[in-house]
Formats: structure tokens, sequence, C-alpha cells
């Protein structure tokens, strides 16, 4: 099965619409809707972790589980990396991206979620 047609399951497994998916430069990306939607779908259980804390710098550990597999990988926010000053919570919505997106192997497939960086917003 090539890029196109995993991709493409994976959207109708999820019940992913085109709201939840677009193109940017040359990726392309999830939004916080659509990894939500896979997280459910597939059955992801994810655990957080803080692991630092500070007035301008967090950063949250995730661990996902998935049909028997783990995963840990971490999402953090500063300053120099988000717009928004409520840091945790970016931590933890970047932290939910990656699980999910490791697990389901998107990355493999050049997917990315709309939460892991300020420049994959939607133009």
């Amino acid at each position: 099965m090539n890029k196109t047609e995993q991709l493409k399951s994976l959207y109708l497994e999820c019940g992913l619409d085109k709201e939840d998916v677009y193109k940017h430069q040359h990726y392309i990306i999830i939004t916080r809707t659509g990894i939500e939607k896979i997280q459910y779908a597939k059955g992801i259980k994810v655990t957080f972790e803080p692991t630092i804390m500070e007035r301008d710098f967090c950063v949250v550990k995730a661990i996902g589980q998935m049909d028997g597999e783990i995963i840990e990988t971490f999402g953090s926010a500063s300053k120099d990396t988000s717009h928004n000053k409520y840091y945790p919570e970016m931590a933890e919505k970047r932290a939910l991206s990656r699980v999910v997106l490791k697990l389901t192997k998107l990355y493999a497939l050049g997917v990315f979620g709309q939460d892991e960086a300020d420049d994959f917003k939607k133009a």
C-alpha cells in the first residue's frame, strides 16, 4: 500500500474529514480535532507527566499505549516556541500530537500535528 492509500485508509477508519487535515508547504497537517479523532478511533490511551514546569518554559511527557505498544515522547513550549502564554497546555497538546502520530506511524508518512509548531497553523 502506498502513502496515499495508507492515509486514505486511516482517514476513513478514523472518521476524518476535510476540516481535520490540510496541506502546509511540504507537509500534511492534522488539526487538533483530527488528532483526537485518531486517538479515540484507535483506542490510544495517554497519560501525561509534567517534567519541567517553569514560568517561561514547560515540558510534558506523554506516555501512549495502543495494541500493547508503548511510546514515550515529549512536548514543550516556551516564549520562543509559542505565541500563547499558557505553556503547560501547549506542551500537553504538542505531546499528545506527537504520541498519537508516533503510535500510528504517521510521522513515517510525512504527517505532523497542527499543535507541534506555530508554523503549522492553517493560513
